[in-house]
């Protein structure tokens, strides 16, 4: 992309989904901070295929609450000038999944507090602007009898102009062309220094596609959702035990729908991590039953008590149909121990999404590259930030850059005028 190569560091970096939106705006990684290991692998391999040279010093694997961590990122960056920090802590404290597993409701986990490390870091580098990304249940959540939300706003406030209007705050994937549900909240900070109004950000990330419960005035101007068909359903039909770690596709790039046209790269025609993993017998015909006849585990209970689940603590989202007309629910990490959330819609396949349905329905690029094992891939894919929403951030925030950039260099201009003369 032409224009000026803005820079960034990237915080809780996981393997990659919000930088992947940055990628493709044409900004510059300057740093990535992860404590992942595969992840990590990840993320240089990800840099090796933008043509950059030190993804191995670039990538920083360390725990971001270490003493040095920001001499330790200031080692990498050098003298470059840091335009943006983005990223977004750990959420499992924040979600209602962890809270409600956790005996404690998650009160004394030390990740409701790595939002300090990331403002410690954001106000040593003072970045124009910055991106934090996390789980809406971020807003509601306390501990000790204080609001986490308030605590991070104030700590952020500190040098940099923030909204906290959910309405405007919360985005989800699916008005961004991702064939998912995802909420999430993103907190967009303008530096206090600088002329312009955070509102104008969010206004500058543009909302392309209309959600399927939006009214007829949302839907004016924008896309239909794109669903769970047109992402994966050109993908090759595998039932357990078949597939290998790499394959050909089965149609051409020229038939393939929009979506996939984005997805998949003409240059590079191999399809990755297109395999099932095994289920037992029962499982298999879970999921074949819940697909064919349209249930949810309720009604697979209620219809057909002999696929009950010997476990007594079986809720009602533990099994879950991904139906083909509609976004996909929100891909969430636990995929990594099983796949029943994410039954695939096809009865004839009687199986759980693979690594790279997983991916397209965060709409990875299949030319992204998760290292790892299948655990890991999975573990990676569900913590991400889809990137094509990142890509709409940072469409949004290199407008607003560029605007400032150009404002900053005006000035420049007229101050050597008023010298000259």
């Amino acid at each position: 992309m032409a224009g000026k190569k803005f820079n960034f560091i990237d915080l809780f970096a996981g393997c990659g989904g919000l930088s992947e939106g940055f990628y493709r705006q044409g900004f510059n990684a300057l740093a990535h901070v992860e404590i992942d290991h595969m992840a990590c692998e990840t993320l240089k391999t990800r840099m090796r295929y933008y043509g950059y040279q030190d993804a191995d010093r670039a990538v920083l694997e360390a725990d971001i609450t270490s003493k040095d961590i920001v001499k330790r990122i200031s080692d990498i960056v050098g003298n470059n000038e840091v335009d943006i920090i983005i990223g977004g802590p750990p959420c499992q404290s924040f979600s209602p999944l962890g809270k409600a597993k956790d005996v404690n409701n998650m009160q004394d986990d030390p990740r409701n507090y790595l939002f300090e490390n990331y403002v410690k870091v954001l106000n040593h580098f003072k970045p124009k602007f910055f991106v934090f990304e996390n789980v809406t249940g971020l807003l509601d959540t306390e501990v000790k009898g204080k609001s986490i939300f308030k605590m991070i706003l104030r700590r952020l406030r500190r040098n940099y102009k923030v909204l906290s209007n959910a309405s405007i705050i919360v985005l989800n994937a699916t008005n961004y062309g991702v064939p998912q549900e995802r909420k999430r909240v993103i907190l967009l900070g303008v530096r206090r220094d600088l002329d312009v109004d955070p509102r104008d950000v969010y206004a500058a990330i543009e909302k392309t596609h209309y959600l399927p419960e939006s009214s007829e005035k949302e839907k004016e101007g924008k896309i239909r959702y794109v669903t769970v068909r047109e992402a994966i359903g050109d993908l090759p039909a595998l039932q357990q035990g078949q597939g290998t770690k790499e394959m050909e596709y089965p149609n051409t790039y020229e038939s393939c729908n929009d979506f996939v046209r984005k997805i998949r790269n003409p240059q590079n025609m191999v399809l990755r991590d297109h395999v099932p993993r095994r289920n037992n017998e029962k499982d298999v015909e879970r999921y074949r039953v819940m697909a064919e006849n349209h249930w949810n585990f309720l009604q697979l209970l209620d219809f057909r008590p002999d696929l009950g689940h010997e476990k007594k603590r079986v809720f009602f989202n533990s099994y879950k149909v991904q139906w083909w007309d509609a976004p996909a629910k929100t891909i969430i990490a636990h995929l990594y121990k099983d796949g029943n959330q994410f039954i695939h819609p096809d009865p004839a396949q009687g199986r759980s999404i693979t690594v790279r349905e997983a991916a397209r329905l965060q709409s990875f690029s299949d030319d992204f590259v998760f290292e790892g094992s299948r655990t890991d891939q999975f573990k990676q894919i569900g913590n991400a930030v889809p990137p094509l929403l990142a890509e709409a951030i940072a469409k949004g925030v290199r407008k607003m850059l560029e605007e400032v950039d150009k404002e900053e260099n005006s000035d420049d201009i007229s101050e050597s005028d008023r010298t000259t003369e």
